[in-house]
């Protein structure tokens, strides 16, 4: 079942499925993944390691001939010539984040990149749409990772944009599944973006601990942290987690300072293993492969489904 709809003809891919730009995560491995089983995996720029980032763009040709994209974190690439570097990979779809996409926009859409903007609350699409994104991904705070310290959930967000915006969006936080996608679609997106969800597939580069702590995870154990400061995240709880959790605000950095402890040695309580409320939905480790198609056989069978016994 291939979908056609605005999200796929930017994107040039299968299906509407986007894998989320997770730091020092989403690379060559777990992209090219995403990317051959039909979705759009995209490499990130938040881990600010961009001599390695440019490894991982070049071995993503090794591995597969599908689209890919890539996500400029605003904030972590200034003083970089990560623009130029991009628009020169010949990739015609990009994420912004962490910034205003008023800064690389039109230079990406002058070199044919389509542009979709990460989005926490109406005011911020608003504010993108002023500045010519080609579409929005509107990020629900269930969602796991950094986020904007006033959470809003993705039952509430999405269809509030989606009154108000006209270009396609792209539905983040809180997607794992076939249901999930046809909620998300339902509620007006055309695509999805699934971060935890593949965080935790066979994969992803991390360190199985951390893909153990997802599958064994209850809806209740993410913890949203650092309300008070920015940026605020949400987490997976761990007796690191339980310490920061009464304090308001706090320097994130100086808790991430060990995060390859984390992510590649399994030390859960190294740095913060950031996760989404979804992390209760997912109790196996499936290929990348296995999630896109099961997520799209779900996706058909919840709308067919709906359609009958409403219709």
């Amino acid at each position: 079942m291939a979908i056609s709809n605005r999200v796929t003809a930017l994107t040039g891919t299968q299906y509407p499925i986007i894998q989320a730009p997770m730091g020092w995560i989403a690379r060559a491995q777990l992209a090219a993944a995403v990317s051959n089983a039909g979705g759009m995996g995209i490499i990130e720029t938040s881990s600010g390691e961009l001599d390695n980032i440019k490894v991982e763009v070049a071995k993503m040709r090794g591995l597969t001939d599908k689209p890919f994209g890539m996500n400029v974190a605003l904030s972590y690439v200034r003083g970089t010539n990560i623009i130029d570097f991009v628009i020169e990979q010949n990739i015609k779809f990009v994420t912004t984040s962490s910034g205003s996409p008023a800064v690389c926009t039109k230079e990406f859409q002058d070199a044919g990149i389509a542009v979709f903007h990460v989005v926490p609350t109406l005011e911020m699409a608003l504010k993108a749409l002023d500045a010519g994104v080609d579409g929005l991904i509107v990020e629900g705070g269930e969602g796991g990772g950094f986020k904007n310290p006033s959470p809003v959930s993705t039952m509430v967000l999405l269809p509030l944009v989606r009154s108000q915006c006209d270009v396609p969006i792209i539905a983040a936080g809180g997607i794992a599944d076939g249901p999930s996608m046809a909620a998300a679609f339902a509620m007006g997106a055309e695509g999805v973006q699934m971060g935890t969800r593949m965080l935790a597939c066979a994969e992803s580069p991390v360190h199985s601990n951390w893909k153990d702590a997802i599958v064994n995870s209850q809806e209740t154990d993410t913890v949203f942290l650092n309300q008070q400061g920015r940026p605020a995240l949400r987490a997976l709880r761990t007796e690191l987690i339980a310490s920061l959790e009464p304090m308001g605000k706090f320097n994130v950095m100086e808790h991430m300072a060990n995060l390859h402890e984390l992510y590649f040695g399994g030390d859960m309580e190294a740095a913060i293993p950031l996760g989404g409320q979804v992390t209760g939905r997912i109790d196996k480790i499936l290929t990348a492969k296995q999630i896109v198609d099961d997520t799209i056989d779900g996706f058909d069978r919840t709308i067919t489904g709906l359609a009958k016994q409403y219709n």
